[in-house]
């Protein structure tokens, strides 16, 4: 077991969470913890943003033609929320152990206009436009990177320590995470003017106002991009048309309105914008290979 590993279940052991089956948050704003017990096959998920943490146990996404593997000493930078299929695998009947850092945007420009200050800049044989071929990706952890998240997880063991110092230590993260390989995902973000900003901008109002009635000429307007320019970027970002995304996040939506909160199939349906129930249990069948009634079960 690896220290990331021990530091997890320690964590877990004094906070009661060795019965949790998914995520919590922490005492540390935007930090979440996640335990399942053992692993999953291929399933659809809704990844949101940010920077994902494996101490345990390894994961394979599956991003449409695309492939992402990571495990122990991995971590993934995500830049947008990606509607995905995720296979997890338990290793030696431990349970697969994680943590999540959203990246808080006001902090992420602050960090980029601080290294630009001091004249930092992505490593330019990067390809300019690698960000836009997918928007999740996955790293080796260094040893300063190592080295601050072990620190998150120590102060996480005491209330205290993890209210006053985390915010430091989740900067510092975010800071080592944008001078890594894949800093440019975080960097394009930050420039509004950028094609990736701007589809990630699109992706913000999309989560935000699912179930209000959305059209691909208004968010191509929103993005300040023409229709065929915007379905492009779109595509290279999530590998989906704009119509098939936004599908997907209310399917997930109402997953979660039906299991969390034990909403009937119609209802969830009404919430998350759809007007036909028919056709919302058949796409929601197509996409999660269950009914709704069969999740209650």
């Amino acid at each position: 077991m690896t220290m990331l590993a021990k530091l997890m279940q320690s964590y877990a052991d004094l906070k009661l969470l060795n019965g949790l089956e998914g995520s919590c948050k922490t005492l540390i704003s935007g930090v979440g913890f996640y335990r399942v017990s053992e692993g999953s096959g291929r399933q659809p998920l809704l990844y949101q943003s940010g920077i994902i943490v494996m101490g345990q146990g390894r994961k394979e996404i599956h991003l449409g033609d695309e492939t992402v593997n990571y495990g122990p000493g991995d971590y993934l930078v995500l830049g947008v929320p990606l509607p995905l299929e995720c296979e997890a695998f338990s290793e030696n009947n431990l349970p697969i152990l994680g943590l999540s850092i959203n990246v808080d945007p006001k902090l992420l420009h602050k960090l980029v206009n601080q290294l630009a200050e001091e004249n930092y800049q992505p490593d330019a044989q990067l390809n300019l436009n690698s960000c836009l071929d997918l928007g999740i990706k996955s790293e080796s952890i260094n040893d300063k990177l190592d080295d601050a998240i072990k620190r998150l997880l120590v102060i996480l063991h005491t209330d205290i320590e993890a209210r006053i110092l985390g915010p430091a230590i989740v900067e510092e993260i975010v800071f080592r995470v944008l001078k890594g390989e894949n800093g440019r995902v975080l960097f394009d973000l930050a420039r509004h003017d950028g094609h990736y900003a701007r589809i990630a901008k699109v992706l913000n109002i999309m989560h935000r106002e699912y179930a209000e009635p959305i059209t691909v000429e208004a968010l191509a307007e929103q993005a300040n991009m023409s229709i065929s320019g915007f379905h492009r970027a779109f595509r290279q970002v999530t590998t989906e048309t704009p119509l098939q995304y936004l599908k997907k996040v209310r399917l997930s939506k109402a997953k979660e309105l039906i299991v969390t909160e034990g909403l009937r199939a119609n209802d969830a349906a009404n919430q998350v914008g759809y007007h036909s129930p028919s056709q919302f249990s058949r796409e929601f069948k197509r996409h999660f290979r269950a009914t709704p009634k069969s999740l209650l079960g």
